[in-house]
C-alpha cells in the first residue's frame, strides 16, 4: 500500500513511502499520477482542488486551497491555509452512544487511605517557590539513604514560580501544586517554603482543603538554622510510611489515563492516536477513566467532542472551554490557527484543523462526561476534557495534576521528556520506534503493515495493565523528571 484515503469524501490521500514523481497509483479501483514528489505522511491531491475550495481529509475540512491544485500534486503549506477563525457560537446537536460495559481486568497498584490508587509508590519533595530549588535538590541528594526496596524514588520536583504571582495566575499555581501533592502515585510528600513568597505554605494550605498529617509535611525554611537538616529528619518519617505500602489487586476501573502527543506526523492521525481512542474506549468500557487536554488543538474538530457532551451543561462548558481559550490567544495579539509546529509540518501535518482531527482522536467514541478548570481533578468515570495548552510539558503536568497515574502520549518526530507521572511514549510510525527505541515505549506504527486494530489494542491494553502494576517501566522514567512546567498567564511582579 502507498496511499491511504482516510474517508470516503476525503479529496487527498495519505502517502504511506516516499512517492516519485511520475508514479503511477491505485486509489479506490481508479489511478492518480504523481506530480510531484510526495514524502511520507503528506498529502496528494485525488482531483483537481479549485483556488478557494474546502480540502478534505478525515471526511472534514482541513483549510481551502491557497492556488490551484492539480490531481495527483503535492498538497501542503504552500497550498493550503487554515479555516480557522476567532469565537465562535455553537449549536448541541448530541450525537454519542454509551459504550457496552465490560467486566474490568486487574492490575496490582497501591489502595491509598483517601480509597485513591496508584501505580507508583514514591515519596516526592515539593518546593512552593523557585527560591528553594537549590535546598530541594539537595534534599532528595541526601534523602537517597532512607529509600527502601518498597520505595520506587524519594524525588524532588522543581518550578521557578511561586512568588511575584498575582491573582489568578498564583491561583494556577497553588492548584497546580495541591493537585500534584495529592496524587495517588505519592505515597508521602514533603512541601518545602522559603516562608516570605505570596504562595506561601499557609496560602498553599488554604487551597489543599484536609491532609493526612502522615502523609504530607511542610516546612518553611526561613525558620530553621539548618533546614536541610530538618527536611531530612521530616523525610525520615515519610519514608518510613510510605514503606509500609504493599501493592494489591485493584480494578481497571481505578485508572486513569492521561492523553496526550506531541511532535505529531501524518501518520499519528492514521495509527498511533486511533490506537489511543480504541484503548480508551476500552477502559472506559471497564469502568475506568481518560482526561484529554490540549485545547488549541481541539480547534477545527471542537465539535465532534461537543455533540458527544452527555448533556447541555457539559456541552456549554465545552464551548467555553474552546472559546476562551481562542480569547487568549487573541489577548496576546496571536492567531487562533498559529500551529502546526515546524516538526508538524515536516512530518505532513499542513494545517491546525489537519492536526486537530488527528489529535481528537485520542478520546475514543466515548462521550464527554465532565469538563475540569487547570488544576481540577477528576471527579467522574468516563471521559473528562481538561483546559490545558498543547505544550507537551505543560500539557502533560496538568494531566498528572487533575489525578492521572499515567501518560500515553503519542509522537510522529520523538521526544525523551518526562513528568513526574510514567510517560509512555507511543510511535505513529515503525521507523521512529526502530531509531529511538531509548525513548519510545510501543510502536503504533505496525497498524500500517497489516497488524489490526483489535490485536493491537489487546497487546497494548495488556502493555498498560503491566507497566501500572509496576512489571515494566516507561523509558521516560529513567530520564530526567524533576522539573514543573505550570502554566503562567498573568504579571510577574
Amino acid at each position: 500500500m502507498q496511499l491511504l484515503r482516510i474517508h470516503p469524501s476525503d479529496t487527498v490521500a495519505v502517502a504511506i513511502e516516499l512517492i516519485e514523481a511520475g508514479t503511477v497509483l491505485p486509489v479506490d479501483g481508479e489511478t492518480v499520477l504523481a506530480k510531484d514528489p510526495i514524502p511520507p505522511g503528506h498529502k496528494i491531491a485525488l482531483r483537481n482542488i479549485s483556488i478557494g475550495e474546502k480540502v478534505i481529509k478525515y471526511g472534514a475540512p482541513i483549510g481551502h486551497a491557497t492556488a490551484e491544485i492539480p490531481v495527483g500534486s503535492h498538497v501542503h503549506t504552500h497550498n493550503v491555509k487554515s479555516n480557522l477563525k476567532g469565537r465562535l457560537s455553537y449549536t448541541y446537536t448530541p450525537d454519542f452512544q454509551d459504550l457496552p460495559p465490560k467486566k474490568p481486568k486487574t492490575f496490582m497498584g497501591y489502595k491509598r487511605a483517601d480509597g485513591s490508587v496508584g501505580i507508583r509508590n514514591e515519596v516526592w519533595i515539593i518546593p512552593t517557590v523557585g527560591c528553594v530549588n537549590g535546598i530541594v535538590r539537595q534534599i532528595e541528594m541526601q534523602a537517597q539513604d532512607f529509600k527502601t526496596e518498597n520505595i520506587d524514588a524519594v524525588t524532588s520536583f522543581c518550578h521557578p514560580y511561586g512568588c511575584s504571582q498575582l491573582g489568578n495566575d498564583r491561583e494556577m499555581t497553588l492548584k497546580y501544586l495541591a493537585g500534584l501533592i495529592r496524587h495517588p502515585n505519592a505515597a508521602a510528600v514533603l512541601v518545602v517554603g522559603l516562608g516570605c513568597e505570596n504562595g506561601n505554605i499557609e496560602e498553599l494550605k488554604k487551597v489543599l482543603g484536609t491532609w493526612d498529617e502522615h502523609r504530607v509535611k511542610f516546612l518553611v525554611a526561613q525558620d530553621y538554622e539548618d533546614e536541610i537538616s530538618e527536611s531530612l529528619s521530616l523525610l525520615k518519617e515519610l519514608c518510613r510510611y510510605a514503606d509500609a505500602f504493599r501493592r494489591t489487586e485493584c480494578s481497571a476501573s481505578d485508572l486513569v489515563i492521561g492523553l496526550k502527543c506531541g511532535g505529531s506526523d501524518g501518520f499519528s492521525g492514521i495509527t498511533a492516536n486511533p490506537l489511543l481512542g480504541a484503548l480508551t474506549d476500552e477502559m472506559i468500557a471497564q469502568g475506568g477513566s481518560a482526561i484529554l487536554t490540549e485545547v488549541p488543538e481541539m480547534f477545527g474538530a471542537e465539535t465532534l467532542l461537543m455533540n458527544r457532551c452527555r448533556t447541555q451543561e457539559q456541552f456549554d462548558k465545552t464551548v467555553s472551554l474552546v472559546n476562551d481559550f481562542k480569547e487568549y490567544f487573541l489577548r496576546y495579539g496571536e492567531k487562533t490557527d498559529e500551529n502546526p509546529s515546524p516538526g508538524n509540518k515536516a512530518g505532513g501535518i499542513t494545517t491546525l484543523e489537519d492536526k486537530s482531527l488527528g489529535c481528537t482522536q485520542k478520546g475514543g467514541s466515548a462521550p464527554v462526561e465532565d469538563v475540569l478548570g487547570y488544576g481540577d481533578a477528576v471527579q467522574k468515570k468516563g471521559l473528562s476534557l481538561l483546559q490545558s495548552p498543547g505544550n507537551d510539558l505543560v500539557a502533560s503536568g496538568a494531566l498528572a495534576v487533575s489525578g492521572a497515574q499515567l501518560i500515553l502520549f503519542t509522537t510522529g518526530r520523538g521526544t525523551p521528556f518526562g513528568c513526574p507521572i510514567p510517560t509512555v511514549k507511543i510511535s505513529s510510525n515503525s521507523d521512529l520506534y526502530d531509531r529511538k527505541k531509548a525513548w519510545i515505549d510501543f510502536d503504533a506504527g505496525r497498524l500500517l503493515s497489516g497488524v489490526s486494530m483489535d490485536e493491537l489494542k489487546e497487546e497494548f491494553l495488556e502493555y498498560v495493565l503491566a507497566l501500572a502494576s509496576g512489571e515494566i517501566r516507561a523509558k521516560s522514567e529513567r530520564l530526567d523528571r524533576h522539573d514543573l512546567a505550570i502554566f503562567k498567564d498573568g504579571v510577574t511582579l
